[in-house]
Formats: C-alpha cells, structure tokens, sequence
C-alpha cells in the first residue's frame, strides 16, 4: 500500500489525538546544560539557545551529541524535524545504550530516503549485546515538515516506542520466562547523524548525493523524566513505584485505547517484524516473540 494512501485512514479522533499530542509536549531540558558534544564540535552541532539543537552532516563528518547524565529507567521525550528533501542513505540516530560489549540499547533509527519516498523507521533493542529484535516502521505523516514526539519508555515491565504519543512497539520484560531485559546497566542518550549508504537506503543500492550537503536534523524539547544513575547509587527511591504527574512511566502501560492505536500501527505501516521472519529462524521464533501478543 502506497504510504500517501494510508495518509487517509487517519480517522477525525485519531487526528484531534494526534493534535493534542503534538502540541501537549512541555519542555524540562537544557542543551547546555544536559548534553555534551560526541563528534561534529567544529560546527556539525549547533546548540540554538537552551531548547534548540541542530546536527549537521557533509562529505567530511557527522555529528552527534550525549546526555551528560546516565539513567537506570525513565521517559525520554524529545521532538525531532528530521532531514528533509534527499536524505538517501543518512541516518539519524536516537537511542539509550550502556557501555562495554554486553551492552543493553534501545533504539530509534530514521533512514533516509530520495526526495518523495517515505522515512523507515528502525528501532532495535540490544540485551546482553545481543540485538536482532529490528521492527521497522512507516510514518503517517512527513517527519521532515514539522517537529515531531519521539519518545522511549524503559521501566521495570517494558519498553515502549512512542511517536507522538502514538504507540509503535512494546517489549515487555519477561526475565522470568528465560529473556534477557534490560534491567541492570544504566544508560546514556545518544543520537547523532551519520553516512550509511552501504546499507541505509534499500539495501545500500542508492548512495548519499553530496551535492545536496550540509543535511541537516533538527531537535527541541529535550525531556528527560528519569532515574539518574551517579556514583553507584539512583535518584529514585530503591523498591517504591511512584505515581506523581513527572513518575506515571514507572507503571506505564497500554490501557485499551493504547493496545487499539498499536495494532493501527502495526496493521497500516510496519514493514518488517523479526518475529514474523520465519525464514530468519528456522529452528523457531525468539521466545519473546511466542510470549507477547504484540510481537
């Protein structure tokens, strides 16, 4: 199905939700403050005031930032325009990862494209430094027009993908049943904008066009609403759940209307599913996916 078609099955309370979500985001981070410069400090990061970051990318770097603070569970909102016109093979990345070669990751990855053809979304999660969990996703709209909502739940239960509020993924912990999940190491935010064109854009068959250098990504409303990780020791109260306005994603969950927008999502612009690559496994699917009825 051709993804401007799949524009028209947004139904009028799914868009004055959109709207709302949109629009409904308030800002409590500060660029100079919360991040630092990983690559790009000779002019590929541009830092725009306390609330306004742009990363830039051409023939000769990338760019990309860090959160200063580690986090061990917590909400990470922030809004992203992404780069517009032909962005083949550029990726921007935005993700939480530990350190070292067991690294746990959750990721969030916008694949470029040629002018007209629809952004992929790639997310992934790393346990134990073992990843291969790819979901891939279409947008319902253009990333590239507008700031828009993405945000990544990690607490005790689950992990949830949010595009504007909008539910795209859940993992859920099921440590119990054998699967490993990301419970122990403490995490960064990073996100960075690069050149992949051995593999971005179809496979790696189009190539980054330089000609239309300096690509650009933009970024605001940082949020992160977490456990802050320091010294050995976290800023939450050890073994307390906590429900106050800035503390709800210690519980979050999907309630009826979240499962519904998930299914639209997976039923109108997933693209692949690693659970349902059959061939990928001969010998069976990853326990999870066997386990979760979103798989």
């Amino acid at each position: 199905m051709a993804i401007r078609e799949t524009y028209l099955r947004v139904s009028a309370p799914l868009l004055a939700y959109f709207l709302m979500c949109i629009f409904g985001v308030i800002a409590e981070g500060n660029f100079y403050e919360d991040i630092a410069i990983t690559w790009g400090e000779h002019g590929g990061v541009k830092i725009l005031g306390s609330n306004f970051l742009v990363l830039s990318l051409d023939q000769f770097s990338g760019s990309g930032f860090q959160s200063k603070a580690e986090y061990l569970y917590g909400r990470i909102d922030m809004q992203l325009k992404l780069v517009s016109g032909n962005s083949a093979g550029t990726v921007t990345a935005y993700y939480l990862s530990s350190e070292g070669p067991n690294h746990d990751e959750i990721d969030f990855e916008f694949l470029g494209n040629i002018s007209g053809e629809p952004y992929i979304v790639h997310t992934n999660i790393y346990t134990q430094g073992i990843g291969n969990r790819e979901q891939q996703f279409y947008l319902w709209f253009d990333p590239t027009k507008h700031f828009h909502t993405y945000t990544i739940v990690w607490n005790l239960q689950r992990i949830i993908f949010l595009v504007d509020n909008i539910p795209i993924r859940v993992f859920n912990n099921y440590e119990s049943r054998g699967v490993p999940f990301a419970s122990h190491q403490p995490m960064r935010l990073y996100s960075s904008l690069w050149c992949a064109d051995q593999w971005a854009t179809r496979g790696g068959l189009v190539k980054t066009n330089w000609s239309y250098a300096p690509f650009k990504a933009y970024y605001r409303n940082f949020d992160a609403k977490a456990c802050v990780w320091s010294k050995g020791s976290s800023s939450c109260p050890s073994n307390s759940v906590t429900t106050t306005h800035n503390n709800t994603w210690q519980v979050q969950d999907l309630d009826a209307y979240g499962r519904n927008l998930l299914r639209w999502v997976q039923k109108y612009y997933m693209i692949y599913n690693y659970c349902k690559d059959y061939k990928r496994f001969p010998q069976g699917r990853p326990r999870e996916c066997r386990l979760s009825s979103f798989a």
